[in-house]
């Protein structure tokens, strides 16, 4: 099982940046991929960027990439893991609920799809007015 819960979302101008912090309390023995999502109001959740569990796969929609950057810091033996979404060059369409979610790395299939997922955060707000 694992527990998420992201920070640092808020409202920042166009062409500013944000990092998003997703907190995660995992059994030590498992290892979790971990992903973005975001959705807008009225629209269908989607896939922002992925983290393998060592940090050395990274996935990201072509909507974000070069815009945004997934990290993660594991500590060994240690339950609690942040992964980290630095955002920047923010544009008024990155406005959504930000989620992070978990799966178990040997599960995953398509790390694009919500579907894959079995654990979510509440999620952080985003707003880029226009």
């Amino acid at each position: 099982q694992v527990q998420l819960e992201e920070s640092g979302g808020g409202l920042v101008q166009a062409g500013g940046s944000l990092r998003l912090s997703c907190a995660a309390s995992q059994d030590t023995s498992s290892k979790y991929l971990i992903a973005w999502f975001r959705q807008a109001p009225g629209q269908e959740r989607e896939f922002v960027a992925s983290i393998s569990w060592s940090g050395g796969s990274t996935e990201y929609s072509d909507a974000v990439k070069g815009r945004f950057v997934i990290s993660r810091m594991n500590t060994p033996n240690n339950p609690k893991n942040t992964v980290y979404l630095q955002m920047d060059s923010l544009k008024t369409e990155d406005t959504a609920v930000y989620y992070c979610a978990a799966e178990l790395e040997r599960n995953m299939v398509e790390v694009n799809s919500k579907y894959e997922y079995e654990y979510w955060g509440q999620g952080t707000q985003v707003t880029v007015p226009s």
